[in-house]
């Protein structure tokens, strides 16, 4: 009866472990922060990138690098706009982020794992073309995202999302990385 409950309620929430952390699938490594802990698909050639390499606005990356192209990013950004106190406010300042050029597929209100307080978050699908710049997949090429944004239980918005060439992570897959979170 659990298996099938979980299963039913996956769109919804994120059906955790015993500690109350989501279940991050087989062969996935994660990212963890102090604000969430999110999977990526490690089996999949996503690798962590070290707190050197990585851009000041994120806390935390995995990339997919194939022959110097970066073809696929988990990222967590935390803190990342002012004035935001609210699941909604904070997807509505990420998807701001996401760009010009990208097409919104889905919106839909989720819960997550971890700390009640902040369970609730919102995730956008999107697509957009590479521009194929900064070691990115050569410019038109056509690449998925899914972000999910909220506020932690501290009151910290954060955001966290992968990018990766369209068709390279399955719909599975996708739904995993939006599974896998557990906010703290």
């Amino acid at each position: 009866m659990v298996p099938a409950v979980c299963a039913a309620a996956l769109l919804l929430t994120a059906c955790g472990g015993e500690d109350g952390a989501a279940d991050v699938p087989d062969g996935w490594g994660t990212l963890d922060t102090k604000s969430l802990s999110v999977g990526y698909p490690e089996s999949r050639g996503y690798a962590e990138q070290p707190a050197r390499e990585r851009g000041r606005a994120n806390a935390a990356v995995a990339l997919k690098v194939e022959d110097g192209v970066r073809t696929g990013m988990v990222s967590v950004q935390l803190d990342f706009a002012t004035g935001v106190s609210t699941a909604e406010e904070a997807a509505t300042a990420a998807g701001a982020g996401i760009g010009l050029g990208t097409t919104r597929t889905a919106t839909t209100d989720v819960r997550l794992a971890g700390e009640e307080s902040a369970a609730q978050a919102r995730r956008i699908d999107y697509t957009f073309t590479s521009s194929g710049e900064q070691h990115t997949p050569p410019a038109g090429t056509p690449m998925a995202g899914v972000l999910i944004a909220g506020v932690d239980s501290h009151g910290v918005p954060f955001v966290t999302r992968v990018n990766a060439v369209r068709g390279a992570l399955s719909k599975a897959e996708l739904d995993a990385f939006a599974e896998s979170v557990t906010v703290k």
